[in-house]
């Protein structure tokens, strides 16, 4: 009784497993029909677009063989690239080439930079070169990786004897000698992005109630950048962002002697980094306004550098980038390298209004932002203001020895 059991046990699985196979191999027919008809309308397709002469197909390339004719034939680069071919060139031999395979250097760089300048959209820039979207994203993610591989060849801070050289920009910026010791200008800047989400979406709005990240940026006179610190939430006041930045922590700029312009919105310090704020508003003496209309002449060269930087890459600035938050501040960077070599190769680029200027909030008084009164630079600022009244009455250096 019992093998009459197995058996009919084992006859009713094996049946089982018949029919599976079965269905399995119908499903295996029907895809590889299913295959088929793709295939045929793939080369329907095609056939109909030869018929057509080739109109649709011209089209796609029409773009590609624009780009690549402007580049290799030497006509002007601005209008495509927003670039001219210096700061292009500049760009290339700054680059690493060692490459086995792939696409040509040149090609690469051409790719990223026209991505940079037509918006953070992979799909548009692989219309544009005829590429797949994966090749171009990867293509652009390599290229930015390299750049930041070369950012502290392009944004550095001075060297020591190139010091008297930025306090005399900032001294002809301001209208008087008496700021010939600043070494440059800080502010901060809001690039708007795609935030994550919940729970650290909320943690991205800023002031303005729009998801952002922040750039932080030290700028001399002519306009380029000395440091930037990039990737902080944009709930994060200019303050904090200070203070959580390498350059405060390590002490790193300015050196001893020189001191940083900036708005209300950062404390008046003197240590670890020197800092001179303007008087907070409404102000009760006529030298305290002189100093604040001398130093916001000085100041103002950070609002038209970070200006002329949304103008140029106005697709990256002024709408959401598409992006990871991860991966946004690298692109930040990358454009703050070509802004410095732009600056280098004498590429001008004219400001538009930048409402981060327009709106920097009230000024902030040193007592206001929890500093301590041994590290103020409140009495330093005292001596700047009283120097443009009476200058020959104070020794050129402003900085006495306990002070930095």
């Amino acid at each position: 009784m019992d093998r009459v059991v197995v058996a009919v046990a084992a006859g009713i699985l094996y049946l089982q497993a018949e029919t599976q196979a079965a269905q399995l191999r119908r499903r295996i027919r029907e895809r590889r029909a299913r295959m088929k008809m793709r295939e045929r309308r793939r080369a329907l397709m095609a056939c109909l677009l030869h018929w057509k002469q080739g109109k649709s197909a011209a089209k796609i390339y029409t773009q590609i063989d624009y780009i690549l004719s402007i580049y290799f034939t030497g006509a002007d680069l601005q209008q495509a690239f927003r670039l001219s071919r210096a700061s292009v060139n500049m760009l290339l031999q700054m680059l690493p080439r060692e490459k086995q395979h792939g696409w040509n250097h040149e090609i690469e760089v051409l790719v990223t930079i026209c991505w940079l300048a037509c918006g953070a959209s992979y799909r548009v820039t692989a219309d544009i070169f005829s590429m797949p979207v994966a090749t171009v994203c990867r293509i652009v993610h390599n290229v930015i990786e390299e750049m930041m591989g070369i950012l502290h060849h392009v944004i550095h801070f001075p060297k020591a004897e190139e010091m008297d050289e930025v306090g005399a920009g900032f001294a002809r910026l301001a209208g008087n000698e008496a700021f010939r010791c600043t070494a440059g200008a800080i502010d901060g800047c809001h690039i708007c992005i795609l935030p994550p989400r919940e729970p650290h979406r909320r943690s991205y709005i800023n002031r303005k109630l729009f998801p952002s990240i922040v750039l932080q940026g030290i700028c001399d006179s002519r306009g380029a950048f000395l440091d930037v610190y990039i990737g902080h939430c944009g709930s994060v006041d200019d303050a904090l962002v200070l203070r959580r930045s390498p350059m405060y922590k390590q002490a790193l700029y300015p050196p001893a002697g020189y001191y940083l312009l900036g708005d209300g919105g950062y404390p008046c310090l003197r240590h670890p980094v020197a800092i001179m704020t303007p008087y907070h508003q409404p102000v009760s003496t006529p030298v305290e306004e002189r100093f604040n209309r001398h130093h916001a002449k000085a100041r103002n060269i950070i609002e038209r550098t970070f200006g002329i930087l949304k103008t140029r890459w106005r697709s990256i600035f002024l709408r959401a980038l598409v992006i990871r938050p991860l991966f946004a501040p690298k692109v930040v960077g990358a454009c703050c390298i070509l802004h410095n070599i732009c600056v280098a190769t004498d590429d001008v680029c004219q400001e538009e209004g930048d409402e981060e200027g327009a709106q920097a909030g009230p000024e902030a008084e040193t007592e206001g932002t929890g500093v301590d009164r041994e590290l103020s630079g409140a009495c330093i600022r005292a001596r700047l203001a009283a120097r443009l009244s009476a200058p020959e009455q104070l020794p050129a250096c402003l900085f006495e020895h306990d002070y930095i």
